[in-house]
């Protein structure tokens, strides 16, 4: 799988981005001290200002690969999406048995993400943290629904529609596939920050994950 994640390019919608980070020495490094510094203050108090001064570089720079740091929230939340979408769909292909392939997806959405040395400008460990965290923020906005007119949420709802696929390939007549889906994921981000900062009102922990938690939930409802 790593030697195929390492020649596959992660591709975010081109309309959150005015030019891609990707491309240029200055866009990577916006890309990687983005994501150390959100995770080191929090998306609320994060401002291109603080950003241009820990890379160095004029706030006007930034404003050059996104127009504000609600898009770049959006990028980086879509980039983490793509890149776990390509782990399901290598990690899943050569699965033939139904419930086995479900059983592996509902791992790869819900499991502590590692570091993935492919991206060397990108901290997937460090980015997951912030996808637990922030990644609510970027679509509990006014401007959800024009933002999802344009395409800014086509990957997240991807994968969500690939999992729910597995799910009636286990169980064809269930009738609330999408439903059951988009809880594991949304479900799998909670229960991670539960565990975290509230451990009193989950029984997740280091013994009991969120991931076998959720595939006890599935199996148990679409049994």
């Amino acid at each position: 799988m790593k030697n195929l994640l390492s020649v596959l390019k992660i591709s975010v919608p081109d309309k959150i981005f005015i030019k891609d980070p990707e491309t240029s020495e200055l866009g990577k490094r916006i890309i990687e001290h983005a994501i150390s510094l959100i995770e080191e203050i929090g998306f609320e108090s994060f401002t291109f200002k603080k950003l241009g001064a820990k890379i160095n570089s004029n706030e006007s720079s930034i404003y050059r690969y996104f127009e504000s740091k609600h898009k770049l929230l959006l990028y980086l939340t879509s980039w983490y999406w793509a890149w776990l979408e390509y782990q399901l769909v290598i990690e899943t292909f050569s699965i033939s048995d139904a419930n086995e392939k479900l059983d592996k997806a509902i791992d790869i959405v819900t499991r502590t993400v590692i570091e993935d040395s492919n991206y060397s400008h990108i901290n997937e460990t460090v980015l997951y943290k912030i996808i637990v965290k922030e990644s609510s923020k970027s679509f509990l906005t006014k401007a959800v629904d024009t933002e999802n007119k344009e395409g800014y949420f086509e990957i997240y709802k991807r994968i969500i529609t690939r999992i729910s696929e597995m799910i009636l390939g286990v169980k064809k007549e269930y009738p609330f596939a999408l439903s059951l889906a988009s809880s594991i994921i949304e479900g799998g981000l909670h229960q991670h920050y539960l565990t975290e900062h509230f451990p009193s009102i989950t029984n997740c922990d280091k013994e009991k994950t969120p991931t076998s938690f959720f595939i006890h939930l599935v199996k148990n409802t679409i049994k």
